[in-house]
């Protein structure tokens, strides 16, 4: 596995992916440098500065996952990553406290008046009586976004003795309330604040978020800071606003085109700036570079990352319980797909026990991934499976059922409106396993080789069976059998050592009573040790 690393990363991310993988340093590359070579690579690792749009994404023919160390991924178009099946993973806590601090040392120089108190002396000027400064203390701060950072901002503003409110559609009450902020509508926000903090990603929603408008709306003492991303103040309202001391001051960390050396705002009096250092720390550095690295080695080791993009997220102890039935997932679905034979227009997932503790999404996810991998032209994985379904016109639904039924945690999948067809699964003794196919009840392993058929219960249909595959040197390791009743429809299932002929096949269809009959190939099971 090839990683290719564009960007100055941490000594132990770097140690982290040279363990597990080759890997290449390139922070000379143009954009068209990078789309010249990344067809050779498996994972590509970046930090803001490098762009990695569709041109990129369609060019990385072997890319599986793309890594940004660092939060935003605003660089990266997720979308035609998602589409092409790769793996989008970022460190989005490394840095985290990095960014709080940085953000509170702002309001305290916003607030001391600590740069033009320095500007002046330096340029030796004593103009002590001219900046007098306020004190944070019961002052109030506003927070736009409410999400890790914010929250830090906020835990730290309060040991400063200051009222935290925020604004945040994707929070509840009830979260808020619990770590003592009160939320608000956005212009109540921008009305209330004394400082006005950004902590929201850039999203076509937040761009330009904060304008002439917004603006218009804070009292004329008020403070903007933004150490989240360009774009979401609008740089030409602010510069008015602070020109025509509607706002007070502006400390910015970010700006809409970086490197900012000739952006208007920087030489405002008023406006304190910095380089787009807020995550700048060695500790932030060394945390981002460590976390990426992990995520992007489990992602081409085949497991579900700390971290991912554009998978749903599971939390540490989530991941390690569904790990197992992600498996199992897409398993059904490939057992599923080679025995029907085709692909109905809608597919109804159940899950039975214990794992409707925990976010299914993903669980539906990789069954598609195994439902559709035989009948797509691009590959699918659970990064996309779900776009490639709905691009299909596939209808999925979900349901949960909190009950037990025969199994602690039990996978059901069937397409509505045909009867009888359906596969259910369960992890027994450690290992994926098929408990239930077309309504019978039937039990083994979910991997190898497996000669399945449908036929009437009536003597001589086995041992003709076995005879045929005898005669073409397929040996058989197992043996499952279910039926409806005597006589009637009966589902044999028949481990493998060796594939199936393409001569034998047919011949099996002509035992007599036999109705059905298909080669299902499914990959070895790999135990976590292995």
């Amino acid at each position: 596995m090839k990683v290719l690393v564009t960007e100055a990363l941490g000594a132990e991310g770097m140690s982290i992916l040279r363990q597990a993988t080759e890997v290449d340093c390139r922070e000379d590359l143009s954009h068209e440098g990078l789309k010249a070579i990344i067809g050779d690579y498996d994972a590509l690792v970046v930090r803001s500065r490098t762009e990695v749009n569709n041109g990129v994404i369609e060019a990385g023919a072997r890319l599986r996952v793309i890594g940004r160390a660092g939060t935003g991924v605003d660089n990266i178009d997720t979308a035609a990553a998602t589409h092409r099946g790769i793996m989008v993973v970022n460190a989005p806590t490394g840095n985290s406290n990095a960014v709080a601090e940085h953000t509170i040392a702002l309001i305290l120089a916003l607030a001391r008046q600590l740069y033009p108190a320095v500007s002046l002396l330096k340029a030796g000027r004593w103009e002590k009586s001219a900046l007098k400064g306020v004190e944070v203390k019961g002052r109030r701060l506003g927070l736009v976004g409410f999400g890790r950072i914010g929250a830090l901002v906020a835990a730290k503003a309060k040991g400063l003795e200051m009222q935290v409110g925020a604004f945040d559609p994707y929070v509840s009450p009830e979260r808020a309330a619990s770590l003592g902020i009160e939320l608000l509508s956005l212009d109540e926000l921008l009305g209330w604040a004394d400082f006005i903090s950004v902590h929201t990603p850039l999203t076509p929603e937040t761009r330009g978020l904060i304008g002439a408008a917004q603006l218009a709306k804070c009292k004329p003492t008020a403070f903007l800071i933004n150490c989240a991303r360009g774009g979401i103040i609008d740089e030409q309202a602010l510069k008015v606003a602070l020109e025509e001391k509607r706002i007070a001051g502006a400390a910015l960390d970010v700006f809409e085109v970086e490197p900012a050396v000739d952006n208007a705002l920087t030489g405002l009096p008023n406006v304190i700036v910095t380089p787009h250092v807020a995550a700048s720390t060695k500790e932030a550095q060394e945390n981002v570079a460590r976390d990426v690295a992990h995520a992007v080695v489990d992602a081409l080791e085949g497991r579900l990352p700390n971290s991912p993009v554009n998978v749903p997220y599971l939390p540490p102890q989530a991941a390690a319980f569904l790990g197992p039935y992600i498996d199992l997932a897409q398993r059904l679905g490939s057992f599923f797909l080679q025995w029907r034979g085709e692909l109905a227009n809608r597919v109804e997932l159940t899950y039975d026990g214990e794992i409707c503790e925990y976010d299914t999404r993903v669980l539906t996810s990789a069954f598609l991934a195994g439902l559709l991998a035989s009948v797509s032209a691009q590959p699918v994985n659970v990064v996309n499976a779900a776009w490639v379904a709905e691009r299909r016109g596939l209808v999925v639904s979900e349901v949960r059922h909190t009950r037990r039924e025969r199994y602690a945690s039990q996978i059901t999948a069937r397409f509505p409106g045909a009867r009888d067809q359906n596969i259910s699964g369960a992890i027994l003794q450690d290992t994926p396993h098929l408990v239930c196919l077309d309504s019978q009840r039937l039990e083994c392993q979910l991997q190898g080789r497996m000669l399945v058929d449908l036929h009437l219960d009536l003597p001589n249909i086995v041992g003709p069976i076995a005879c045929l595959l005898g005669e073409a040197q397929v040996n058989i390791s197992f043996v499952q059998m279910s039926r409806v009743a005597p006589g009637g429809p009966s589902i044999m299932i028949l481990g493998l050592d060796e594939e199936v002929p393409d001569s034998t096949l047919p011949r099996v269809l002509e035992v007599r009573n036999v109705q059905r009959a298909r080669r299902i190939t499914l990959p070895p099971y790999q135990t976590p040790s292995d």
